[in-house]
């Protein structure tokens, strides 16, 4: 138990106001003292959930499904050794470590919702929901990741690579410009806004240091800004789903009712009460989850899901486009790169991408992101796929893991040991082997980098952000 978690009087006050009838005050407070339990996601996009399941019994490892996710599971493991973020497993993008309250909002997105061909994820960072999302979409249509904070693009970036998804497009911008320089341009939309972050006290005793009512004010307000950009943004007969990991009224039915109150007949509230089995117990009157920690034993979650339905009164365009640095390779250049893929690596670029060149960079971008590529400016769209030099190309590490699962040919398996040096950013020299050119390394079905043979050696080239030094796994 977090027995030195700060909970301040006033908060207690203005909970305990506004708890549904049958929810104890000393019930919701306790559960906010107890630690949370550990839980994960598998990414369908590197593995699939029977598969992981197989491996996670090698390991000894016990998952309990989470009801509103089925790629989801609370972890009991033993840690003592090899934490679960440095297992092979992890390291490989196999799975994200992810608390179980913050799926609901990707599943309350996804459900009975064919429309995913242009998403937009308005405060991505460090990137559970981006991912969550991409693993659904299965590298179909185009996914906007948005994150305002710069020192948090970067793991977001990280988390993206890691679990091999190529048709997402980085941005870094005040969400609120999305409704103003994309209007009506998104099938489907999540909002999970920033917020005073009542709910995550059970992970962080200290995160309600600085609360107030005040500042809870202070932050509805901003979100009412951004629950109107996300609304201008999605296109009629779309889907929002605004969310966040607080309590407090203000910060959720508040900015949820001034949606309403703004966009009037434009808008349906759609009922999550039946979204998973025990839905019922946290819906309220309107149809939202209001989840306090108590109930499933998680973070406390709130998640609300509308239906837009006709075209409204759009705010003046404006856009930020600057110069855009990429241009289409032409066919017969594409062609060459795409069978020197093929001969290489035994590996067939996928139909909903192209080729753009940079200079010397050659990336893969979504087909899905064409009517929008010139609009705002991208901090990165799709995959590094190669550089180019004189004699051809060199093919780049996270280009070739987004799209390993599609061969088995130039592949090195390796050793526990090998492994382990892979990824502690080493070379390795696999007994009795040698080659040329670039290959593709796998550990236990699992690929994990591309390298390029010197001789006998096969020089590592894991990118830096990715490199463990300590604690690695030991099987």
């Amino acid at each position: 138990m977090h027995n030195n978690i700060y909970i301040p009087a006033d908060y207690i006050e203005t909970l305990q106001s506004t708890l549904p009838e049958g929810v104890a005050l000393e019930e919701v407070l306790e559960a906010c003292k107890r630690p949370l339990r550990k839980s994960l996601r598998v990414n369908t996009l590197k593995t699939s959930v029977d598969a992981f399941l197989e491996r996670a019994a090698e390991k000894d490892w016990h998952l309990i499904p989470i009801p509103w996710c089925k790629e989801g599971f609370w972890f009991e493991g033993d840690e003592s050794t090899t934490p679960l973020g440095n297992s092979a497993e992890h390291l490989a993008g196999w799975f994200y470590i992810q608390e179980a309250s913050s799926m609901l909002p990707v599943n309350a997105l996804l459900a009975n919702n064919p429309n995913l061909d242009a998403v937009l994820d308005m405060a991505s960072a460090p990137g559970s929901k981006t991912t969550q999302l991409a693993s659904a979409m299965q590298q179909q249509g185009i996914l906007v990741a948005n994150e305002y904070a710069a020192s948090r693009l970067k793991v977001l970036a990280a988390n993206v690579q890691r679990c091999g998804i190529a048709n997402v497009a980085l941005t870094h911008f005040d969400a609120k410009i999305f409704g103003e320089w994309l209007p009506e341009t998104f099938d489907s939309i999540l909002l999970d806004a920033p917020c005073s972050g009542e709910g995550a006290m059970r992970k962080d005793e200290a995160a309600m240091k600085n609360w107030s009512v005040a500042s809870t004010l202070e932050i509805a307000e901003i979100q009412k800004g951004l629950i109107e950009s996300a609304f201008f943004a999605l296109k009629p007969g779309g889907t929002l789903v605004y969310s966040t990991c607080t309590l407090n009224h203000h910060e959720n039915q508040s900015v949820c009712q001034h949606l309403c109150d703004t966009f009037g007949d434009a808008v349906t509230i759609e009922s999550l009460s039946d979204l998973f089995d025990g839905a019922s117990q946290t819906a309220t009157p309107e149809g939202y989850l209001h989840v306090y920690p108590h109930i499933y034993d998680t973070e406390g979650f709130f998640v609300a899901r509308f239906k837009k339905n006709h075209a409204v009164d759009l705010p003046k365009t404006k856009s930020k486009k600057g110069k855009f640095p990429f241009s289409r390779i032409e066919v017969k250049q594409a062609d060459a790169i795409t069978s020197q893929l093929s001969k290489d690596l035994g590996i067939t670029l996928p139909d909903q991408f192209s080729l753009w060149q940079r200079d010397k960079e050659v990336w893969m971008f979504p087909d899905a992101i064409t009517p929008i590529i010139t609009q705002v400016r991208y901090q990165r769209i799709g995959v590094k796929l190669a550089e180019s030099h004189k004699k051809g190309v060199r093919w780049q590490h996270e280009g070739i893991m987004a799209l390993a699962s599609l061969t088995d040919k130039e592949t090195i398996y390796l050793n526990a040991e090998d492994a382990q040096a892979w990824f502690m950013g080493r070379d390795i020299r696999p007994d009795g082997l040698s080659g040329t050119g670039e290959v593709i390394v796998s550990y236990k079905s699992m690929h994990i980098g591309l390298g390029k043979w010197v001789g006998n050696r096969i020089k590592n080239g894991l990118p830096r952000d990715q490199v463990r030094d300590t604690n690695l796994f030991k099987d």
